[in-house]
Protein backbone atom coordinates (compact mmCIF):
# COMPACT_ATOMS: atom_id res chain seq x y z
CA UNK A 1 0.00 0.00 0.00
CA UNK A 2 1.02 3.57 -0.79
CA UNK A 3 1.58 5.95 1.97
CA UNK A 4 -0.87 8.93 1.99
CA UNK A 5 0.29 10.50 5.13
CA UNK A 6 -1.09 7.12 6.17
CA UNK A 7 -4.54 8.76 7.28
CA UNK A 8 -5.56 7.34 3.63
CA UNK A 9 -3.98 4.18 1.71
CA UNK A 10 -4.58 3.13 -1.60
CA UNK A 11 -3.72 0.00 -2.89
CA UNK A 12 -3.77 -1.04 -6.97
CA UNK A 13 -5.57 -4.29 -7.70
CA UNK A 14 -5.18 -4.36 -11.40
CA UNK A 15 -7.43 -1.30 -12.33
CA UNK A 16 -9.30 -1.04 -9.48
CA UNK A 17 -7.97 1.50 -6.08
CA UNK A 18 -8.79 0.62 -3.47
CA UNK A 19 -8.66 3.41 -0.65
CA UNK A 20 -8.63 3.05 2.62
CA UNK A 21 -9.69 5.66 5.53
CA UNK A 22 -6.98 4.75 7.96
CA UNK A 23 -7.74 6.66 11.39
CA UNK A 24 -9.72 3.70 13.34
CA UNK A 25 -8.67 5.32 16.54
CA UNK A 26 -10.85 8.13 15.61
CA UNK A 27 -13.65 6.07 13.69
CA UNK A 28 -11.78 7.26 11.11
CA UNK A 29 -13.28 10.64 11.01
CA UNK A 30 -11.71 13.39 8.51
CA UNK A 31 -9.43 16.19 9.73
CA UNK A 32 -7.74 18.22 7.27
CA UNK A 33 -4.71 16.16 6.60
CA UNK A 34 -7.26 13.07 6.08
CA UNK A 35 -8.70 15.79 3.38
CA UNK A 36 -5.51 16.31 1.56
CA UNK A 37 -4.38 12.77 1.19
CA UNK A 38 -7.82 12.12 0.10
CA UNK A 39 -7.64 14.31 -2.46
CA UNK A 40 -4.39 13.39 -3.80
CA UNK A 41 -5.62 9.30 -3.78
CA UNK A 42 -8.86 11.01 -6.12
CA UNK A 43 -6.26 12.73 -7.80
CA UNK A 44 -3.96 9.70 -8.45
CA UNK A 45 -7.57 7.48 -9.59
CA UNK A 46 -8.47 9.87 -12.10
CA UNK A 47 -4.79 10.67 -13.40
CA UNK A 48 -3.92 7.09 -14.06
CA UNK A 49 -5.42 5.57 -17.84
CA UNK A 50 -4.65 2.25 -15.69
CA UNK A 51 -7.03 2.83 -13.50
CA UNK A 52 -10.81 2.19 -14.43
CA UNK A 53 -12.47 1.94 -10.86
CA UNK A 54 -11.86 2.92 -7.09
CA UNK A 55 -13.30 1.69 -4.23
CA UNK A 56 -13.32 3.90 -1.10
CA UNK A 57 -13.67 1.45 2.16
CA UNK A 58 -12.43 2.68 6.60
CA UNK A 59 -10.56 0.26 8.18
CA UNK A 60 -11.50 -0.65 11.52
CA UNK A 61 -14.84 -1.57 10.99
CA UNK A 62 -16.31 1.82 10.29
CA UNK A 63 -16.60 3.50 7.29
CA UNK A 64 -16.38 7.75 9.10
CA UNK A 65 -17.62 8.91 11.62
CA UNK A 66 -17.70 12.05 9.42
CA UNK A 67 -15.60 15.17 10.76
CA UNK A 68 -12.86 14.99 12.98
CA UNK A 69 -15.08 17.35 15.82
CA UNK A 70 -12.16 17.53 18.41
CA UNK A 71 -10.49 18.90 15.87
CA UNK A 72 -12.41 21.73 14.92
CA UNK A 73 -12.60 22.14 18.73
CA UNK A 74 -8.91 22.99 18.53
CA UNK A 75 -9.50 25.83 15.98
CA UNK A 76 -7.30 26.44 13.15
CA UNK A 77 -7.25 26.89 9.70
CA UNK A 78 -9.15 25.25 7.72
CA UNK A 79 -8.36 23.57 4.46
CA UNK A 80 -10.38 24.84 1.48
CA UNK A 81 -9.69 22.30 -1.44
CA UNK A 82 -10.84 22.63 -4.89
CA UNK A 83 -12.80 18.71 -4.24
CA UNK A 84 -14.25 19.97 -1.40
CA UNK A 85 -14.63 18.55 1.66
CA UNK A 86 -13.22 15.00 2.37
CA UNK A 87 -10.88 15.36 -0.54
CA UNK A 88 -13.99 14.78 -2.81
CA UNK A 89 -17.65 16.01 -1.81
CA UNK A 90 -17.70 18.75 -4.43
CA UNK A 91 -16.06 17.39 -7.11
CA UNK A 92 -15.47 13.57 -6.75
CA UNK A 93 -13.80 11.70 -9.50
CA UNK A 94 -14.58 11.61 -13.55
CA UNK A 95 -14.48 7.92 -12.55
CA UNK A 96 -17.05 5.51 -10.85
CA UNK A 97 -16.27 5.34 -7.27
CA UNK A 98 -17.98 2.86 -5.31
CA UNK A 99 -18.33 3.21 -1.12
CA UNK A 100 -17.61 0.14 1.17
CA UNK A 101 -19.63 1.21 4.29
CA UNK A 102 -18.88 -1.29 7.38
CA UNK A 103 -20.22 0.24 11.02
CA UNK A 104 -21.17 3.82 11.18
CA UNK A 105 -21.08 6.35 7.79
CA UNK A 106 -22.42 9.07 9.78
CA UNK A 107 -22.35 13.21 9.06
CA UNK A 108 -19.51 13.61 6.72
CA UNK A 109 -19.33 9.82 5.91
CA UNK A 110 -22.60 9.54 4.85
CA UNK A 111 -22.05 12.81 2.57
CA UNK A 112 -19.16 10.51 1.37
CA UNK A 113 -20.83 7.60 0.58
CA UNK A 114 -23.57 10.20 -1.62
CA UNK A 115 -20.43 11.66 -3.43
CA UNK A 116 -19.69 8.04 -4.49
CA UNK A 117 -21.60 6.33 -7.54
CA UNK A 118 -22.41 2.99 -6.10
CA UNK A 119 -22.96 2.03 -2.39
CA UNK A 120 -22.16 -1.59 -0.56
CA UNK A 121 -22.89 -1.59 2.88
CA UNK A 122 -22.85 -4.51 5.54
CA UNK A 123 -26.37 -5.25 6.60
CA UNK A 124 -25.80 -4.32 10.56
CA UNK A 125 -24.63 -0.59 9.17
CA UNK A 126 -26.10 2.51 10.27
CA UNK A 127 -26.00 6.04 8.19
CA UNK A 128 -27.19 9.33 9.33
CA UNK A 129 -26.96 13.31 10.25
CA UNK A 130 -26.00 13.66 12.97
CA UNK A 131 -24.75 17.23 12.80
CA UNK A 132 -27.62 19.08 14.79
CA UNK A 133 -27.24 17.35 17.16
CA UNK A 134 -24.25 19.55 17.77
CA UNK A 135 -25.69 22.64 16.28
CA UNK A 136 -23.59 21.73 13.21
CA UNK A 137 -25.31 21.96 9.94
CA UNK A 138 -24.16 19.18 7.05
CA UNK A 139 -22.62 21.46 4.52
CA UNK A 140 -21.27 18.17 2.76
CA UNK A 141 -23.85 18.02 0.35
CA UNK A 142 -25.82 15.89 2.07
CA UNK A 143 -29.02 19.01 2.29
CA UNK A 144 -29.79 18.49 -1.66
CA UNK A 145 -28.17 15.89 -3.02
CA UNK A 146 -30.00 13.38 0.06
CA UNK A 147 -33.42 15.06 -1.49
CA UNK A 148 -33.07 14.00 -4.68
CA UNK A 149 -32.48 10.30 -3.92
CA UNK A 150 -34.97 9.92 -1.46
CA UNK A 151 -38.53 11.14 -0.72
CA UNK A 152 -38.49 14.81 1.31
CA UNK A 153 -40.18 14.72 4.27
CA UNK A 154 -37.79 11.40 5.36
CA UNK A 155 -35.04 13.35 4.62
CA UNK A 156 -36.41 16.34 6.80
CA UNK A 157 -36.61 13.85 9.38
CA UNK A 158 -33.37 12.29 9.11
CA UNK A 159 -32.09 16.01 8.99
CA UNK A 160 -34.31 17.35 11.78
CA UNK A 161 -33.53 14.56 14.06
CA UNK A 162 -29.89 13.35 13.59
CA UNK A 163 -31.32 9.61 14.23
CA UNK A 164 -29.48 6.56 12.81
CA UNK A 165 -30.91 4.44 10.97
CA UNK A 166 -30.28 0.64 9.73
CA UNK A 167 -29.24 -0.14 6.09
CA UNK A 168 -32.80 -1.80 5.10
CA UNK A 169 -34.35 1.78 5.68
CA UNK A 170 -32.31 3.69 3.29
CA UNK A 171 -32.11 0.40 1.00
CA UNK A 172 -35.60 0.84 0.57
CA UNK A 173 -35.79 4.10 -0.81
CA UNK A 174 -33.10 2.64 -3.46
CA UNK A 175 -29.92 4.33 -1.41
CA UNK A 176 -27.94 1.22 -1.98
CA UNK A 177 -26.97 -0.76 -4.35
CA UNK A 178 -25.82 -4.08 -2.61
CA UNK A 179 -26.04 -5.49 1.12
CA UNK A 180 -23.12 -7.30 2.48
CA UNK A 181 -22.91 -9.22 5.34
CA UNK A 182 -20.93 -7.86 8.33
CA UNK A 183 -17.23 -7.85 7.54
CA UNK A 184 -18.18 -8.30 3.80
CA UNK A 185 -18.65 -5.00 2.09
CA UNK A 186 -15.39 -4.40 1.03
CA UNK A 187 -15.15 -8.36 -0.68
CA UNK A 188 -19.32 -7.37 -2.26
CA UNK A 189 -17.82 -3.76 -3.40
CA UNK A 190 -14.20 -5.56 -5.54
CA UNK A 191 -17.23 -7.93 -6.37
CA UNK A 192 -19.04 -5.24 -8.08
CA UNK A 193 -16.11 -3.56 -9.30
CA UNK A 194 -14.77 -6.03 -11.49
CA UNK A 195 -18.59 -6.51 -12.86
CA UNK A 196 -17.45 -3.22 -14.40
CA UNK A 197 -14.23 -4.22 -15.69
CA UNK A 198 -15.90 -5.84 -18.92
CA UNK A 199 -17.24 -2.29 -20.28
CA UNK A 200 -15.06 0.02 -21.60
CA UNK A 201 -13.11 2.17 -18.87
CA UNK A 202 -13.33 5.66 -21.44
CA UNK A 203 -17.39 4.93 -21.69
CA UNK A 204 -17.65 4.36 -17.95
CA UNK A 205 -15.91 7.35 -17.08
CA UNK A 206 -18.08 9.44 -19.73
CA UNK A 207 -21.39 7.59 -18.42
CA UNK A 208 -20.61 8.45 -14.78
CA UNK A 209 -19.62 11.97 -15.71
CA UNK A 210 -22.63 12.77 -18.15
CA UNK A 211 -24.97 11.82 -15.02
CA UNK A 212 -23.12 13.54 -12.53
CA UNK A 213 -22.94 16.65 -14.37
CA UNK A 214 -26.69 16.24 -15.72
CA UNK A 215 -28.32 17.36 -12.73
CA UNK A 216 -26.86 20.63 -12.60
CA UNK A 217 -28.61 20.99 -16.50
CA UNK A 218 -32.22 21.59 -17.65
CA UNK A 219 -33.77 18.82 -20.11
CA UNK A 220 -32.76 21.16 -23.15
CA UNK A 221 -29.05 21.43 -22.12
CA UNK A 222 -28.42 18.25 -21.54
CA UNK A 223 -28.32 16.99 -25.52
CA UNK A 224 -25.48 19.78 -26.28
CA UNK A 225 -23.50 19.67 -23.02
CA UNK A 226 -23.53 15.90 -22.81
CA UNK A 227 -21.37 15.81 -25.99
CA UNK A 228 -17.81 17.16 -25.08
CA UNK A 229 -17.83 14.55 -22.19
CA UNK A 230 -18.58 11.60 -24.14
CA UNK A 231 -16.33 12.33 -26.99
CA UNK A 232 -13.32 11.53 -25.00
CA UNK A 233 -14.64 7.93 -24.70
CA UNK A 234 -16.22 7.98 -28.31
CA UNK A 235 -12.80 9.39 -30.46
CA UNK A 236 -10.43 6.75 -27.62
CA UNK A 237 -8.40 3.81 -28.72
CA UNK A 238 -10.54 1.67 -26.69
CA UNK A 239 -14.01 2.38 -28.85
CA UNK A 240 -12.04 1.32 -31.57
CA UNK A 241 -10.82 -1.63 -29.46
CA UNK A 242 -14.54 -2.55 -28.61
CA UNK A 243 -15.98 -2.39 -32.22
CA UNK A 244 -12.91 -4.83 -33.36
CA UNK A 245 -13.52 -7.24 -30.59
CA UNK A 246 -17.20 -7.38 -31.22
CA UNK A 247 -16.46 -7.76 -34.87
CA UNK A 248 -13.63 -10.55 -33.93
CA UNK A 249 -15.98 -12.13 -31.28
CA UNK A 250 -13.50 -11.88 -28.60
CA UNK A 251 -13.17 -9.81 -25.33
CA UNK A 252 -11.57 -6.34 -25.44
CA UNK A 253 -8.53 -5.88 -24.64
CA UNK A 254 -9.04 -2.00 -22.47
CA UNK A 255 -6.59 0.17 -22.24
CA UNK A 256 -8.42 3.35 -20.52
CA UNK A 257 -7.13 5.57 -23.52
Amino acid sequence: MADQSRRILTERRGPILIVTINRPEAKNAFDSESSIAMSAAMDLLDAEDELFVGVITGAGGNFSAGADLKAAARGGPRVQLERGGFGMMKRPPRKPVIAAVEGYAVGGGLEMCLACDLIVAARDAKLGLPEVRHNVVALGGGLFRLPRRMPYHIVMELALTGAFKDVEFFRQYGLINRVAEPGKALEEAIALAQSLLVNGPTALAASKEIIFQSLNWQDGEGWEKQMPIAMKALDSEDRREGLKAFAEKRKPVWKGR
